[in-house]
């Protein structure tokens, strides 16, 4: 973000945020790409910097504070540093608002202390082998069995998938009596020691090797009735005021990917020598930098007002559409020009820019596919 949006105590976050990630993440980074997982440590070490919770209640041990603008600083240096494990905002801005906003006061005791201390590591699971854009397709069930609910089903692409402690699962549930619908959803929360739950294996994916990816399995698994998050039947509903906020750090995080991938390249373009003369000396190449520093530009304009309204509360689903699907294209396409701007050392794994390739793709797709969002915004407009 431009320091205009920012204060001083946004400042001082943002140096904070560069020294966890020098002393905690980058140092471990390769050894957790190779072993597909973080040490569980770092989770804890992030709670101690404050990097958990930032907007929690105090008495719960969070930061206290509802200004958007801490979550977005933390997710910026996260991108700029190529760190997507531990994934931070999967835990503060996915899991978070629900568990900060639905919960009662006895499942707050319960569940937000261990969350602001990082010994309770969440995730959530929505997608499933066949419902990743279209909820509406999953399977997963819930049936009330007593003071407890039955689960069945099964979950992918479950992002923490193998740390997390708490898993905040999305699941049909019968509709409520004297209502009109055939079917409706409801949010569990569910630990990972419940008897019947089990994990897959780790997906296997292009890029963002650090961040554990994996299948979740229900197999009757028994989670007591004062496990369900929120109102029953109302899952849907919760999801939709949720998603602006996870959209949105998707949109933050891919301008500061493509940021660094342009600054990276800018330099290696003024060093880089071809025919006589720095690369970027060469006309097409000083036009092509000119292009993507303008889109840039323009896009960190858009972004920075983005975080603005949703700090206000102002940010409308499809708002959040456009700048999601805008920043993610945009990183992508920014990416592929710098790579080819590298020649052979684009593809070349010790170049950032290579890392970047692989690990940016999927921003396009999670959270809610370009077209997706495409569609969304279409709807608002007829």
């Amino acid at each position: 973000m431009r320091d205009e949006i920012l204060t001083d105590e946004h400042r001082a976050f943002r140096e904070t945020v560069r020294a966890f990630i020098e002393k905690e993440i980058s140092p471990h980074y390769p050894r957790w790409e190779e072993e597909g997982a973080v040490d569980r440590e770092v989770w804890r070490a992030a709670g101690a910097a404050g990097l958990l919770g930032m907007d929690v209640p105090e008495e719960y041990g969070g930061g206290g504070s509802t200004d958007y603008r801490f979550h977005a600083v933390l997710a910026e240096e996260l991108a700029r540093a190529g760190a997507y494990a531990p994934c931070l905002p999967l835990h503060n801005e996915i899991v978070g608002p629900y568990l900060r906003t639905l919960a009662t006061p006895e499942q707050k005791a319960r569940w937000l202390p261990g969350f602001c201390d990082g010994s309770l590591v969440t995730a959530i699971a929505i997608t499933e082998p066949d419902a990743g854009s279209d909820i509406g397709a999953m399977r997963t069930g819930a049936v009330r069995d007593g003071d407890r609910w039955l689960l069945n089903g099964a979950k992918t692409f479950i992002s923490n998938g193998h740390t997390a402690d708490l898993f905040l699962t999305v699941a049909r549930t019968p509709p409520e009596r004297g209502g009109t619908r055939t079917a409706s959803a409801s949010l569990f929360v569910v630990e990972a020691d419940r008897a019947g739950f089990s994990r897959g294996r780790r997906i296997d994916k292009i890029g963002m090797s650090a961040l554990d990816t994996a299948e979740l399995f229900f197999q009757d698994v028994a989670v007591p009735a004062e496990n369900l998050l929120g109102a029953p039947g109302r899952a849907f509903g919760h999801l939709m005021r949720n998603l602006p906020q996870e959209r949105l750090w998707i949109a933050v995080s891919a301008l500061a990917a493509a940021e660094r991938v342009f600054e990276d390249t800018l330099d290696y373009c003024r060093e880089r020598t071809v025919f006589g003369r720095p690369i970027a000396r060469h006309q097409y190449n000083r036009f092509v930098l000119a292009e993507l520093a303008t889109s840039l530009a323009v896009a960190r304009s858009h972004c920075d007002r983005a975080v603005l309204a949703h700090t206000e509360g102002r940010l409308s689903g499809e708002d959040a559409a456009m700048v999601k699907w805008w920043n993610t294209e945009l990183c992508q396409n920014v990416v592929n020009r710098c790579l080819q701007l590298h020649g052979g050392n684009g593809v070349v794994r010790g170049y950032p820019v290579a890392r970047a390739y692989l690990d940016t793709r999927v921003q396009t797709i999670y959270g809610g596919t370009t077209e997706v969002m495409k569609e969304i915004i279409a709807q608002s407009l007829v």
